[in-house]
């Protein structure tokens, strides 16, 4: 046949003529109308450019119609998870509770700040009692020492004053604390007292240096002292205003109205102090604007007893016994002061006695006085105290229970919702498996062998419950039954149509096969040039016939019906591929190593090879070469190299070739568009045979052909030279084509 190699048999297979579009959308094709006139190669310029998908180019998609089932937005309720859901149906109450419960304990919350600052107050009260004290003793005992022309260095003035700084330094250290409490606006009015506190203390030099210097005036020394006394008591006051406890307001209105009945009493002592002499020689003066002055302290004393007595929650009867009826010197100082107030000449219709007498007398009361003003504070301290951990456990309380009521929510949510979850996540999972393991391998199965002998058997979801969710699953097991049922029914009818293909093809390759034959017949008794051109031209029209129809044969999954039984050198296996193709001229072998293919995979490798090689000719140049070479690797394996001079190949065509050859699609109507690319990956599949497209370096693409050990017989190199040159080389050439076409009859 004049050095073109002929394979007999049933064997591989390409598209007709040069229509195989197995390049997608190379526009090589459109430089290769040269001689393609043969089959419908004439359809080369008009095939339509496939889409890696393996969809026409030039069909538009279709457009998306808008589901009226749409799941809509992400925020809507039926989107939301079920545990969304339910805690959703909880969320109300519990807030509501929570709110509610978030109240009460910022109300705890506000009434220990507010102890917490009656703590502050209350040593600052003490502190500021303390000062007052401090200065009643002062104004009191130089009172007598002064007034009777005593100088400021006397001890006794010296001594008071003293005592007097002592406690002023103390409370100006305390105030500190209310600085640090800034951030309290229920202190800002205890913050400006004692800033109008620490003026006042400023002038107290002032008030020593005048004191008692008019002494028919002392009123005058006093009331400065009463004034800046006064304002330290008044904080007493601020303390009520820095609360909102009721028992805590009224025990320091009962504390501020005893602490001014017991300045009202020390103006009494200062006022007769200052007007007695220093002995009892002679009798005091007082004159009538001091008696009135005191007379007025005396009435505003009772008052103040009185409002205190009215105030107090506690037995004040109990608490005042000792200055009211319990003691003879409190009770005849307490006359004393009565019969000097009552007139202008009280003095004098008394008995005679020095100022120092009369402090002696008086202090007595005022000292049990300031034991009860003692008293009070400490009881308010302790009472503060009780207070503020009764609310620090009701916050604790209320706590506890918010957190008990959100406990019990979320955990009776959780357990309905686990319990729901539980049994949809089941059936989510099967539904998963179903979809994504069971169905496909059981369609794998149906299709690869007899589906009566395939398990169709369905297992149920497992959800076995009353409610909605295992009528769901009751239901998602009638749709698995039936859709197992429809694959059984898909895999027969499939059968059915490979088992069509395979009769109409086995009936054409037999008749091909007879005009093979008597193709052969008539070229071996034609002498004539022009004719036994012609009778080459049909006798490679019929190949290319048989190889269509043995695409059949892979398209149903069938293999060859026959196989050699012995090795077949690469070479001719190539060789034989080459003669399949139209323009088998162009195909030139180079360095193809002296390798043998295993008999099992002779035929199915010849067709691989024609497809790659027809393809390779037809989407490049036809005054350019297709050259072919192999390389034994060291493990064994063969690779083969077709190199084609084309413009190549996009990245993307080459990686949706690639993907194509690697993974075979199911056989649909694409496929019959693009056969020659599936049959390549099928039969490379079948036999576990790489092949990849890639760039070629000197333009165009480059096939890459990776034959297993196990094909390429473990490297085991046949007898004789390597095989070298273009297909149509001379005799030698004619002579082992012949040979293989003998061998495989």
């Amino acid at each position: 046949m004049q050095g073109r190699f002929k394979r007999d048999g049933s064997a591989s297979a390409e598209p007709e003529s040069q229509g195989g579009t197995d390049r997608g959308s190379s526009p090589q094709h459109a430089q290769n109308p040269g001689p393609a006139q043969s089959g419908n190669g004439g359809d080369r310029g008009s095939r339509p450019r496939v889409t890696a998908g393996g969809a026409p180019a030039g069909t538009p998609a279709a457009p998306k119609a808008k589901s009226s089932s749409s799941p809509g937005s992400r925020i809507a309720l039926r989107n939301w998870r079920i545990s969304t859901r339910l805690v959703s149906l909880l969320a109300l109450p519990v807030v509501a509770a929570t709110s509610l419960g978030a109240l009460r304990i910022s109300d705890s919350m506000d009434d220990i700040q507010q102890l917490d600052n009656m703590k502050l107050l209350t040593d600052m009260t003490k502190q500021a009692t303390e000062l007052a004290a401090a200065l009643q003793e002062e104004r009191d005992k130089s009172a007598g020492p002064l007034a009777n022309g005593a100088k400021t260095s006397d001890f006794t003035v010296k001594g008071v004053r003293e005592k007097t700084d002592r406690a002023r330094a103390a409370f100006m250290e305390g105030t500190h604390d209310i600085d640090a409490a800034a951030g309290e606006k229920n202190l800002d009015g205890v913050r400006d007292n004692v800033v109008a506190i620490a003026t006042e203390l400023g002038k107290l030099s002032s008030i020593r240096d005048d004191a008692y210097t008019d002494t028919d005036n002392t009123t005058q020394t006093v009331d400065a002292y009463h004034r800046l006394i006064d304002q330290l008591l008044g904080l007493s006051q601020d303390m009520a205003e820095a609360t909102s406890n009721p028992e805590m307001i009224q025990r320091t209105r009962a504390l501020a109205a005893f602490s001014s009945a017991k300045e009202y009493a020390s103006i009494q002592r200062a006022v007769i102090a200052a007007a007695l002499p220093a002995t009892d020689k002679t009798f005091g003066e007082l004159s009538e604007n001091d008696r009135k002055y005191a007379a007025s302290a005396l009435d505003s004393q009772e008052s103040e007893l009185t409002s205190f007595a009215s105030i107090y929650d506690g037995n004040a009867e109990a608490l005042t016994k000792p200055i009211d009826d319990g003691s003879p010197t409190i009770e005849a100082a307490d006359t004393y002061a009565e019969r000097v107030l009552e007139r202008q000449d009280g003095l004098q219709l008394r008995d005679k006695r020095s100022y120092l007498d009369w402090i002696d007398a008086d202090s007595t009361k005022i000292q049990e006085m300031s034991k009860i003003e003692l008293t009070l504070l400490n009881q308010m301290e302790q009472k503060a105290r009780e207070l503020r951990n009764e609310s620090e456990r009701e916050a604790i309380i209320s706590g506890a229970l918010i957190l008990l009521v959100l406990g019990v929510s979320l955990v009776g949510a959780f357990v309905v919702a686990r319990s729901m979850i539980r049994s949809l996540r089941r059936l989510q999972d099967t539904a998963t498996k179903v979809a994504q393991d069971r169905l496909p391998e059981l369609v794998k199965q149906l299709s690869e062998s007899d589906p009566q002998d395939v398990d169709t058997s369905v297992q149920s979801v497992g959800v076995h419950s009353k409610d909605e969710i295992g009528q769901v699953a009751a239901a998602f097991d009638d749709v698995h039954r039936e859709a197992v049922r429809l694959a059984a029914e898909q895999a027969l009818l499939r059968g059915n149509v490979n088992a069509m293909f395979t009769n109409l093809s086995r009936r054409s390759q037999g008749l091909i096969q007879r005009q093979l034959s008597l193709i052969s017949e008539l070229e071996s008794r034609e002498a004539d040039p022009d004719q036994l051109s012609s009778l080459f031209k049909l006798d490679h029209l019929a190949t290319r016939m048989r190889r269509n129809g043995e695409n059949l044969l892979v398209l149903a999954g069938e293999e060859p019906g026959r196989r050699w039984t012995r090795p077949v050198p690469l070479v001719d296996v190539l060789r034989a591929a080459a003669s399949e193709v139209e323009q088998y001229e162009r195909i030139e072998l180079a360095a193809v190593p002296t390798t043998e293919v295993a008999g099992r995979v002779v035929n199915d490798l010849v067709h691989l090879l024609a497809e790659l090689l027809e393809n390779a000719t037809s989407f490049s140049s036809p005054q350019t070469k297709v050259k072919v070479t192999g390389h034994a690797l060291p493990d064994g394996r063969v690779l083969i190299e077709i190199h084609d001079t084309g413009i190549g190949l996009s990245p993307e065509d080459l990686a949706s070739i690639n993907e194509r050859l690697a993974s075979p699609p199911t056989v649909d109507v694409s496929v019959s568009r693009r056969m020659g690319l599936f049959v390549v990956g099928r039969l490379s599949q079948r036999h576990g045979i790489r092949i990849q497209l890639r760039p070629s370096d000197s333009g165009g693409t480059t096939a890459l052909v990776m034959l297993p050990v196990d094909v390429a017989q473990g490297g085991k190199q046949a007898p004789g030279k390597p095989g070298q040159g273009a297909v149509s080389g001379g005799p030698a050439a004619a002579q082992a084509a012949a040979g293989v076409a003998a061998a495989r009859r």
